[in-house]
């Protein structure tokens, strides 16, 4: 019995922890979270529904009026039609040595039916290849996120001075500067492939895959505990 009550405890404390670990909620981010300033990244904005009855059917990502990107491109997903909006620039911006005087403002995602939005419990991610990248130390892009029975959440509230999360924050897309003696290559992806977890987002699979190992430490814990105490039968 006191075996037994020593894994319950454990299992508790674990999963207690995980639970801290766990974000109490999710909002829009963009994955990676980091690329380097002057090369070219390939990266997706993740949406998860926050909703327990509605679909997310429109996503709207406006890019930083402060930090302009000559070349923004994106990979169609399915379901979704994508919108391209541009905006002229007051100074145009040199690349490559050719001055570029028009830029993409923003793009909007729009869902070809309420069933083919994002479900409730559900992600979407939208990629995007973008560069070259300003050489500022971040970009934040204001997304809308529209819900099928009209519902739009805003998130668009910049990173917290004093590194707090805001109530509702911006996708941020923070920006390095190349390696020492490494030039920016216009023509390399500098960043890790679409979908990878590192920075922004919750890696749910590790997670699940924590959590699946821990239960199973707790049941062969319990399974042994039992067997010590049976008596041998001759």
């Amino acid at each position: 019995m006191k075996m037994t009550r020593r894994f319950g405890v454990v299992a508790m404390t674990v999963l207690g922890l995980l639970a801290v670990a766990v974000p109490a909620s999710a909002h829009v981010t963009v994955n990676p979270s980091e690329a380097v300033q002057g090369g070219y990244a390939r990266v997706a904005f993740r949406v998860p529904n926050e909703s327990d009855d509605t679909n997310t059917t429109k996503v709207e990502v406006y890019l930083p009026e402060d930090a302009p990107v000559a070349s923004v491109t994106t990979m169609p997903v399915p379901g979704w039609t994508v919108a391209v909006a541009k905006r002229k620039l007051a100074t145009p911006i040199e690349v490559h040595g050719s001055p570029i005087s028009e830029v993409v403002s923003t793009l909007t995602w729009t869902a070809t039916s309420t069933d083919a939005g994002v479900k409730p419990g559900q992600f979407q991610e939208f990629p995007v290849s973008l560069g070259p990248l300003p050489k500022v130390d971040q970009m934040v892009f204001k997304a809308l996120q529209t819900y099928s029975d009209g519902t739009v959440v805003r998130w668009i509230d910049p990173p917290a001075n004093d590194g707090g999360e805001p109530e509702s924050p911006a996708p941020v897309l923070k920006l390095v500067p190349a390696a020492a003696g490494a030039a920016a290559t216009p023509a390399t992806d500098n960043t890790l492939a679409v979908g990878d977890t590192k920075g922004g987002g919750t890696d749910w699979l590790g997670v699940a895959g924590l959590v699946v190992g821990v239960l199973a430490l707790i049941l062969a814990g319990l399974a042994f505990a039992r067997t010590r105490k049976e008596p041998v039968r001759q």
